[in-house]
């Protein structure tokens, strides 16, 4: 499908600066999609995407800089996360809350598709990761109110829970995917986990989906909307 027809509308996308973000913005991009990024350091952003996007500044913790950043926007593309166990880079401050906030204040703005990368093995209390200040259970929590807030009102969403992230470019592995959160361990390159949340934007199956994803083998692909085709309705 040509992106142009399939989607039209502009993305706001939270957590651009980081890596995963990044390849988020330059997939979009690539599909000659408008894209405005939400970030707390507009120098960085201007550094990293020039005048190919518009920025909004503001934190993850104010509503009303997220209400500002989401008005007029189609959708949302989260690729938030945390860095620190504690402080305003916490789990707890966004992955949880900040997300939360996210999806709250895009409801309000009349957002109609939100795409969120979660992890593997977020609803696994017991998992090693959530020894990081809980941030396993935080997402969970976060997907929670994801699924609650964007399944009324005639909005989609559509979660991502990769695997152990990597560098690498997109369309050069064959993916395997799987709902019920049964995966344990794998990787998978960050460009793809940015492709699967874009193409979801103009893919009715992709919508109301929430799955997890690894690399399975070295593999060109042409595009990765065949994976959606695997997931259960």
């Amino acid at each position: 499908m040509d992106a142009k027809a399939g989607y039209k509308g502009k993305v706001l996308v939270a957590g651009a600066t980081g890596k995963t973000g990044q390849w988020v913005v330059k997939r979009l991009l690539h599909y000659g999609i408008p894209v405005r990024v939400f970030s707390r350091d507009r120098e960085k952003a201007v550094s990293m995407f020039g005048d190919s996007v518009e920025i909004a500044t503001g934190k993850i913790q104010s509503a009303a800089d997220i209400a500002e950043a989401v008005t007029g926007c189609d959708a949302v593309i989260s690729a938030l996360g945390s860095s620190s166990v504690s402080g305003e880079s916490s789990p707890a401050e966004v992955d949880r809350d900040g997300v939360i906030r996210l999806v709250d204040e895009a409801a309000k703005a009349g957002v109609k598709h939100f795409g969120l990368v979660s992890s593997m093995a977020v609803t696994k209390w017991y998992h090693p990761l959530n020894l990081f200040a809980g941030v396993l259970s935080k997402k969970w929590e976060a997907e929670e109110h994801l699924r609650k807030v964007f399944s009324m009102g005639g909005r989609s969403y559509t979660i991502v829970r990769p695997g152990g992230l990597k560098d690498g470019e997109p369309l050069q592995h064959k993916l395997h995917v799987d709902t019920g959160d049964r995966l344990w361990s794998g990787f998978i390159n960050r460009s793809d986990v940015a492709e699967l949340l874009v193409v979801a934007l103009w893919l009715v199956k992709a919508k109301s989906k929430t799955f997890e994803v690894i690399n399975e083998a070295d593999e060109e692909q042409r595009s990765l909307e065949q994976y959606y085709d695997s997931l259960s309705e």
